[in-house]
């Protein structure tokens, strides 16, 4: 007799049964519903959708036993690998599952996350796979770390011995022969400066390819700069009209004494901010976006050079407020968004992962996996969110569901 998942192939039951498994709703085990639902995710034009949503929020217990059993089906595994549909709950598993091929591991090497592939280099048959650590090599999303990492496992084969134990210290000589040696001056510890010149000098070697393709490129904000001169324009002309006063005015008399500014107003020094930052090369706005004030980052975040960006996220003075702000933008780039969630320190605040979600712009992926960290309350306004997609939409409408039936029992 045909299983359940011949019968769907062969389009042999009604919609209203399909309907149901792309939903994750027959009773069947977890095993034949990943397998019909992976099917359905790929080759059923009008349940498909659907049947993505029910994988990316499936038991992650019953997924991880999938995605490690070398016997599972060859077609759910390459799904769980491929680096749209990964679940990065499921990374150590399937890298160890030999009946993935190392080329679609691979594959997942040459795009995958930094978060990923901190993961894949912990991984054994990662490090004694000479192909994907050569993939790794040319991610853009390595760190520095990372791929001194990476080039650390490449030149040292398995087979290499382990390297001899060093020996032990020599003992101290008698009192007598000890030879007074001049005090070693005292180490000074480093102070802020420092250590954010550190930062700077890290950041500026691991992306030294991108900077020098893009040296040259001018600060052109993400949504125009309008939006950052809106508001400005007007308190700096009343200034400029001010001062013209002033100077039609002096001479009427021959005391008359000019007053400066000791502070400029907030729309002012954005003014400020603003033309400071257009004079300066790529080079100059990552160092400013390090090491520069609120004012400064605020405005470029909203840079298009990607490089310049995700500065802001990498400086010691960059605050869990700011960040929780950058988050709910919509004139930021969509890689900006990724890296906030890469990193843990901000993914840890419940403010940013929402905003994230709730983040049009955020893309589908993260948005998918940080949706099971939302409370029910933000489950349900994201699902009458209609300026979100409806792929997300539809995601949190289900969990509010789920979320609010298993309260009431």
């Amino acid at each position: 007799m045909p299983n359940m998942l011949e019968l769907i192939r062969a389009s042999a039951v009604p919609a209203t049964l399909v309907q149901s498994a792309a939903k994750g709703s027959l009773a069947l085990p977890p095993r034949d519903m990943l397998e019909i639902l992976v099917y359905l995710a790929g080759h059923n034009p009008v349940f498909g959708e659907q049947a993505q949503l029910t994988l990316a929020d499936w038991d992650e217990k019953s997924s991880q036993a999938m995605a490690a059993d070398p016997h599972a089906p060859k077609e759910v595994l390459e799904y769980l690998i491929s680096p749209k549909n990964l679940r990065p709950a499921l990374l150590p598993f399937l890298l160890e599952n030999r009946s993935i091929p190392e080329a679609a591991i691979a594959e997942l090497a040459a795009s995958a996350s930094r978060e990923s592939i901190e993961v894949m280099l912990q991984s054994p048959r990662v490090s004694l796979s000479p192909r994907i650590l050569n993939t790794l090599a040319s991610n853009p999303n390595l760190s520095g770390i990372q791929a001194e990492t990476v080039k650390a496992k490449l030149a040292s084969p398995a087979s290499d011995p382990p390297p001899a134990p060093e020996p032990p210290p020599a003992p101290n000589p008698p009192a007598e022969a000890e030879e007074v040696l001049p005090a070693a001056p005292a180490e000074v510890a480093a102070g802020p400066d420092d250590v954010l010149d550190e930062e700077l000098t890290a950041y500026l070697t691991e992306h030294a390819g991108e900077i020098a393709a893009e040296a040259e490129k001018p600060f052109q904000p993400i949504g125009g700069i309008h939006e950052e001169i809106l508001g400005t324009e007007e308190p700096l002309a009343k200034v400029a009209a001010a001062a013209a006063g002033a100077g039609a005015h002096a001479g009427e008399g021959t005391h008359t004494v000019v007053h400066k500014k000791t502070f400029l107003s907030t729309d002012e020094a954005r003014g400020s901010a603003l033309q400071k930052i257009s004079k300066l090369d790529v080079k100059g706005r990552i160092q400013l976006a390090m090491k520069g004030s609120k004012e400064e980052r605020s405005i470029l975040v909203r840079d298009g050079t990607k490089v310049v960006a995700l500065a802001v996220l990498e400086s010691p003075k960059v605050t869990d407020g700011e960040v929780e702000m950058f988050a709910s933008q919509k004139n930021v780039l969509e890689s900006l968004l990724r890296g906030i969630s890469m990193k843990r320190r901000f993914i840890k605040r419940y403010p940013i992962v929402r905003n994230l979600v709730c983040n049009p712009h955020t893309p589908l992926d993260i948005s998918l996996t940080l949706m099971k960290n939302l409370l029910i309350g933000d489950l349900k306004n994201l699902s009458e969110n209609k300026d979100i997609s409806d792929t997300v939409r539809k995601l949190a409408a289900k969990m509010f569901k789920q979320k609010r039936d298993s309260g009431k029992k």
